[in-house]
């Protein structure tokens, strides 16, 4: 009887070695990257996304320009180039705007009447060319937009930044993904 449980747990032991052999080796046939670029891919230059907007905060271009340049350079496997890259992605920033989206109860005032905004929104939006000397089919200019609701109670000098952060991050998200995912 020992004998026989034994050997169950030899078959049972072994039965679970050779499945961590195997899933071993499947991982090991494919990369986690959710990069779609070719191989022979390797370097990219990102130019200064100058702030063209017609409202303009002006730390916007250069913040904007870094966190995209290190979102390629630390997501990518891509190394940083400045003659003759094989991805090129440069633009501008068109629009910076910050608006009311809900309006409150009027309250009167010694002047008068009054309306409150609730909530303000900011909006940015980038235009981007991108070239891809590569596979040039890839190529494109497309423009990207993204915002950001807060309340309008809020000191707008002391939310502006966290909320450009943002909004910054989720249009870079989405530049990422349409060059290196190509989703």
């Amino acid at each position: 009887m020992i004998s026989k449980f034994k050997n169950q747990i030899s078959l049972s032991i072994f039965k679970t070695c050779l499945f961590l052999l195997v899933s071993c080796l499947m991982f090991s046939c494919y990369k986690f990257t959710g990069s779609s670029l070719a191989p022979e891919m390797k370097t990219v230059k990102i130019n200064m996304f100058p702030n063209n907007a017609a409202n303009n905060l002006p730390s916007l271009s250069q913040d904007f320009t870094v966190a995209l340049q290190n979102r390629f350079l630390q997501r990518s496997g891509l190394k940083g180039a400045t003659d003759n890259p094989h991805l090129l992605i440069e633009g501008e920033i068109s629009d910076y705007n910050i608006t009311p989206t809900s309006i409150g109860t009027p309250t009167t005032t010694e002047t008068g009447n009054t309306i409150q905004a609730l909530q303000n929104k900011l909006t940015i939006t980038v235009k981007v060319h991108y070239e891809n000397s590569i596979d040039p089919t890839l190529s494109f200019d497309r423009t990207y937009s993204d915002e950001a609701v807060f309340n309008s109670d809020l000191d707008i000098n002391t939310i502006e930044t966290a909320q450009v952060r943002i909004v910054n991050e989720r249009i870079i998200n989405k530049i990422f993904n349409d060059i290196v995912a190509n989703w």
